[in-house]
């Protein structure tokens, strides 16, 4: 049996880390894989998760199940942080899951469930993860305009035309802050603008927010989210607690979808617990209950806020002396749209054929469509990278 299976093409940005780890260079500079770091180059435990772990280790009395779709707690502990009040509880249903990835997947799970086969309709681009689930499921995918590779910024009018087209019933996955991969975001005009396009089309978003926090803060990254929310009778959302409260390895994510009405909410929470049941049963809980344990004990919580807005704001600051950086070493402003930028990511606009030279000749590796962390940029090498980017002539 196992003879028949086919080569399954690798994951190019596993593979970018696979490349890095190889290399012997000790200048070498890690700009691909998304995970946040710090000056030092070491993703750390936030000060709120290492207390919050040490009170569960004393306290923690079972390792039995929790619900189906998860604890109720982190339920409402996240309804909080990414909806607040901006719809009704009674139609919202939950359902924790295995990182922001198992969202995602349990979402296009549940719509095919519905059997009506809209079609998915995907930023171009967009993270390489959202398409090849899709794929896999077998859903229609479309792609709508988003960036412009010229000016390195949102093509606002090319994104809604291309959303003017859509059928009603479809499905659009919109990034709800810090865009990935290109760090280019919608601001709240626009925001407004899509959300009445959407509603005009009688489409049905699906937010992925993966990085709320990283932005502009952690009130202002929910703004497009809470605003679609407050307008819409259905829509999905999938969050992910991995960046934002540095959890990577918990896998620590959770399915929001709003209803109609209550009655449709029931139903939806029945079909979440099923969908759980069928992939992996009950859903992990020790990250969730970390998350849940920060988010509703106002010490830990401010603690949090602080050490995340550190985290921000030091990501604001490298934007700044990079593109400080390239300007004077082009003698333009060609690349200041990097201070523009929100989140961990932005993409330079480079050719593969560019990005292999900062990694062959160089050592400074980003993802193939010029996509670079900008977490991997500290002080001491700003200036080693922008004299690099622009001697292979981005």
């Amino acid at each position: 049996m196992l003879t028949s299976l086919k080569k399954q093409p690798a994951d190019r940005i596993i593979g970018l880390s696979a490349l890095y780890n190889a290399d012997p260079r000790q200048e070498k500079i890690d700009l691909g894989v998304g995970v946040y770091k710090d000056a030092h180059g070491n993703t750390p435990i936030m000060r709120s998760i290492k207390k919050a772990e040490s009170h569960l280790w004393k306290t923690e009395s079972t390792k039995t199940y929790t619900s189906m779709t998860g604890d109720s707690g982190f339920h409402n502990a996240m309804a909080d942080l990414v909806l607040a009040d901006s719809v009704d509880r009674d139609r919202l249903s939950f359902c924790a899951t295995p990182g922001g990835t198992g969202a995602i997947h349990h979402v296009l799970e549940l719509v095919k469930l519905t059997e009506s086969n809209p079609k998915i309709w995907f930023s171009d681009p967009t993270w390489g993860n959202h398409l090849t689930i899709a794929k896999h499921l077998k859903m229609v995918v479309g792609k709508y305009s988003y960036f412009n590779n010229e000016t390195r910024a949102v093509d606002f009018e090319a994104m809604v035309s291309d959303l003017s087209k859509i059928s009603n019933g479809d499905i659009v996955v919109l990034h709800g802050c810090c865009h990935n991969p290109t760090g280019a975001n919608l601001n709240n005009e626009q925001w407004n603008i899509i959300a009445d396009l959407l509603l005009e089309k009688d489409a049905i978003p699906f937010i992925d927010i993966a990085y709320q926090g990283f932005g502009e803060g952690i009130e202002e990254d929910a703004f497009g989210t809470r605003l679609l929310a407050s307008k819409f009778p259905e829509m999905f959302i999938a969050a992910s607690c991995s960046k934002n409260f540095g959890i990577y390895r918990e896998r620590c994510g959770i399915v929001i979808t709003v209803s109609k009405n209550p009655d449709i909410s029931s139903i939806t929470q029945g079909n979440l617990s099923y969908v759980n049941r069928q992939n992996f049963s009950f859903p992990p809980d020790h990250g969730a209950r970390l998350v849940t344990m920060v988010l509703t004990d106002p010490d830990l919580r401010a603690d949090w806020v602080s050490e995340l807005e550190q985290v921000r704001v030091g990501m604001l600051d490298a934007r700044t002396h990079l593109a400080e950086a390239l300007r004077k070493e082009c003698n333009s402003n060609r690349f200041d749209f990097l201070e523009h930028h929100r989140g961990m990511f932005s993409r330079l606009g480079a050719t593969e054929e560019q990005v292999n030279k900062l990694r062959d000749k160089f050592g400074i590796y980003m993802v193939f469509d010029s996509r670079l962390n900008i977490a991997g940029v500290t002080l001491d090498k700003v200036n080693t990278i922008a004299k690099a980017v622009i001697e292979v002539g981005i």
